[in-house]
C-alpha cells in the first residue's frame, strides 16, 4: 500500500530552467551584497562559519564570497551555500521578482494525492527553506499545506542509500510503502536500494519502457492503486 510520496523538485515538480536560469543567477548576482549586509546577523554568521569549515580555511569576508561564487559556478551541493541561497531567494519571492515554477500536472496531482490521504514530502538538494519558498510562492499559489515534511542534504546526499533509509525512519513507514519521484537515475538507484518504489520523470524525452526505473513524462501518467505496490503505478 502506498502511504507516502517523496518528490524531488528540479526536473520533477519544477522546470530545470527555472532553477538554472532564474534562481541560480539571482543568487549569484545578489550574494556579495547579501553577505556584506548581513554578515553580523546570527543565522548568516553561523552559515559563513560553516563555509569556512567546509573550505578548511579561516577565510575573511571577501574570500568567503569568492568561495561561495566558485561553488555556485561549479554547481556544488554544499549545505551552507544552499542555505544562503535560500535566504537570498526569499527577498526575490517577497519582492515579486519571480514566482516558483511548478508544472500544472504536478500541482494538480499533488493536490489530488493529498486529498486521497497520501502523505507528501519533498527531498531536494536545495535547503528546506528554499523548498518552502518555492512551493509557498508558486505559480499556483501557496502549495505548502499539501506537504507533511521536507528534507535536504542535512539528512544525506541524494545519491546515498543511507539518506533514504533515514527518511523512511523519520516517516515511520516501511520503505515499501513509499514512492520516490525524481529525474535523476542515480538518486532513484539509491532510493530503490533502500527499498523505495521509484518513478523516473523524463519531462523532455519519451519514456523508455525498458528503463531500470518506471518512466513517465508527466505526473498525469502516475496512478496509485493503494491496494497494491508493484502494479499500482500505471499509465492512464
Amino acid at each position: 500500500m502506498i502511504k507516502a510520496i517523496v518528490t524531488d523538485i528540479e526536473g520533477t515538480t519544477s522546470s530545470l530552467s527555472f532553477v538554472k536560469d532564474v534562481l541560480f543567477p539571482y543568487a549569484r548576482a545578489h550574494l556579495a551584497g547579501f553577505v556584506r549586509d548581513h554578515a553580523d546577523e546570527t543565522e548568516v554568521k553561523a552559515l559563513l562559519d560553516d563555509v569556512r569549515a567546509e573550505a578548511g580555511a579561516d577565510l575573511d569576508t571577501r574570500q568567503v564570497i569568492g568561495q561561495l561564487i566558485r561553488w555556485i559556478d561549479e554547481d556544488k551541493k554544499i549545505t551552507p551555500l544552499k542555505s544562503l541561497q535560500g535566504l537570498i531567494w526569499e527577498a526575490g519571492y517577497r519582492q515579486g521578482d519571480f514566482t516558483g515554477h511548478v508544472y500544472r500536472d504536478a500541482a494538480e496531482n499533488l493536490k489530488q494525492w493529498h486529498a486521497e490521504g497520501i502523505a507528501l514530502y519533498v527531498y531536494s538538494s536545495g535547503s528546506v527553506y528554499a523548498q518552502k519558498l518555492l512551493f509557498g510562492h508558486s505559480d499556483f499559489g501557496d502549495l505548502t499545506p499539501l506537504f507533511s515534511g521536507y528534507f535536504d542534504t542535512h539528512i544525506g546526499g541524494k545519491r546515498e542509500r543511507a539518506a533514504y533509509e533515514k527518511i523512511a525512519g523519520q516517516l515511520g513507514l516501511p520503505a515499501a510503502n513509499i514512492v520516490f519521484l525524481s529525474d535523476i537515475k542515480e538518486e532513484l538507484d539509491a532510493a530503490r536500494a533502500a527499498g523505495f518504489n521509484t518513478i523516473w520523470l523524463t519531462r523532455d524525452s519519451v519514456p523508455d519502457a525498458q528503463a531500470e526505473h518506471r518512466q513517465v513524462d508527466s505526473f498525469d501518467q502516475i496512478d496509485f492503486n493503494q491496494s497494491t505496490v508493484n502494479v499500482g503505478l500505471r499509465y492512464r
